[in-house]
């Protein structure tokens, strides 16, 4: 049988203590909103996946029933989750999703100030992780870059698997800031490389770094991760300056 995501489990627990961690009273509506629909769109909660149940959610997010009703009915119009009732009942990423918005030109035109945080937040991660990754973190880690190796003709497969081994290098931090971080940075990455063709000569180059970086995760090289990471940040850049449409 031929491995794929659902195969690697490494991710869960942490993600999911991310994903319905507290959210801002000030803001509760909105961040709910975003948080679920962002975890969506990544495929950090998949298809299928059902919600824990309101009074749970509740607690978790720390808000109000009303506010997170009001979220989910949000997000229910917008196609990304549906409810059914009965015995077995609940709420339900939807599947399938709906077709992905294009992002919007604010996005586009920004996209050097994107890379730039993605730089200071990959970078940052990735030393922390050289010192705090543990051995099933890493192995998680390796499994993705030689899945992500068969994929490189498939890149939905590929990008699924890509944003879990960013995902997974936060993770392996402890942190849950850092996962959230990480998780915004991914988001706005998957819209901007929304628009540019995948040959897989990037793909297979930049899947080549990712196997660099374990290595040196794995030696406990901070600042050679920090370079491998900068690097891969950097040649992504290259790209999207290349390819993406002028606004």
């Amino acid at each position: 049988m031929s491995s794929s995501t659902a195969d690697i489990v490494f991710t869960t627990p942490v993600t999911a203590d991310v994903v319905f961690s507290p959210v801002r009273s000030q803001t509760a509506f909105e961040e709910t909103v975003e948080r679920l629909g962002t975890a969506i769109r990544l495929g950090l909660l998949v298809p299928g996946t059902r919600l824990p149940a309101e009074r749970e959610l509740c607690a978790k997010l720390g808000i109000a029933r009303s506010t997170l009703r009001q979220a989910l009915t949000a997000l229910s119009q917008g196609g990304l989750l549906h409810a059914s009732r009965g015995r077995g009942g609940g709420t339900f990423v939807a599947d399938p999703q709906p077709p992905t918005e294009p992002p919007s030109d604010e996005l586009v035109s920004n996209w050097r100030e994107v890379s730039d945080c993605r730089l200071a937040v990959e970078v940052g991660i990735v030393a922390l992780a050289a010192e705090r990754a543990g051995d099933a973190a890493l192995e998680g880690l390796a499994a993705l870059v030689n899945l992500m190796e068969s994929q490189l003709a498939e890149f939905p497969a590929y990008r699924q698997s890509d944003v879990l081994f960013h995902v997974g290098l936060a993770e392996s931090t402890g942190s849950q800031r850092l996962v959230a971080a990480m998780t915004s940075t991914q988001g706005e990455m998957t819209g901007l490389i929304s628009l540019i063709s995948h040959p897989s000569e990037v793909l297979r180059s930049a899947n080549h770094q990712h196997r660099r970086l374990v290595q040196a995760l794995n030696a406990h090289d901070g600042p050679l991760a920090a370079r491998i990471m900068a690097e891969q940040v950097r040649a992504t850049e290259q790209v999207l300056a290349g390819l993406l449409p002028a606004t």
